[in-house]
């Protein structure tokens, strides 16, 4: 894909949502990080009821950790992977405290020394709450990465390094959230919905499918 393709597509995504945000609940940056570290193998939506009923009671390291692995999990439980969730946060808080005077660390390397923390979390807390030049690459920006032909690679770094290097400069910040909420709604993943899409004919996609 050429650039001024990859150009017209993000200034296309910039006309329709001239400020993605993500579809998880958070009000600093403590928030987001947890919610983000529930997310994984679960939905935002599954996500955001049980974090409106923990965050009213515990939104701090201090009042987190405070609670105990049983007492998170009572708020959590209804996550996939709850059990193992709430141990890698109520840890997670421990570090924060213990290391970071409970303050959330600005650099990759400090995010995913936690429990529960790797690239991906790290990148969506550097770029959402920290507006850093981040890539998070979830499954749905690899899909559309390498379905469009924005950025293909074989594995998540590779599409991350390359997105980094092709997206125009004044679109990467909000990239990740154009990118995911395309994933999410547009290109699907079992069956793209192209008839729909604001980008078809910028998409490099050779199987294109229609909405019927």
């Amino acid at each position: 894909m050429n650039a001024a393709k990859r150009l017209e597509i993000f200034r296309r995504f910039h006309e329709d949502n001239p400020e993605p945000k993500t579809e998880l609940a958070y009000s600093s940056a403590f928030e987001l990080l947890i919610a983000v570290i529930l997310s994984a193998q679960s939905t935002d939506v599954g996500v955001n009821k049980a974090t409106a009923k923990l965050f009213p009671v515990a939104n701090t390291p201090q009042a987190i950790h405070a609670l105990g692995v049983e007492g998170l999990s009572e708020y959590i439980k209804t996550i996939g992977l709850f059990n193992s969730k709430a141990k890698n946060v109520i840890e997670t808080c421990r570090l924060l405290i213990e290391r970071h005077g409970g303050e959330i660390p600005q650099t990759r390397e400090e995010l995913e020394a936690l429990p529960g923390v790797g690239r991906k979390t790290a990148n969506v807390v550097l770029n959402t709450a920290f507006r850093q030049l981040t890539m998070a690459v979830d499954t749905h920006i690899f899909r559309v990465s390498n379905r469009t032909g924005l950025a293909p690679g074989k594995n998540v770094v590779e599409v991350e390094k390359k997105l980094l290097k092709f997206v125009p400069k004044e679109y990467l910040l909000d990239s990740h959230h154009w990118l995911i909420l395309h994933g999410r709604y547009v290109c699907l993943a079992r069956k793209p919905r192209c008839g729909s899409c604001r980008i078809e004919d910028l998409c490099e996609y050779k199987h294109k499918t229609s909405d019927d």
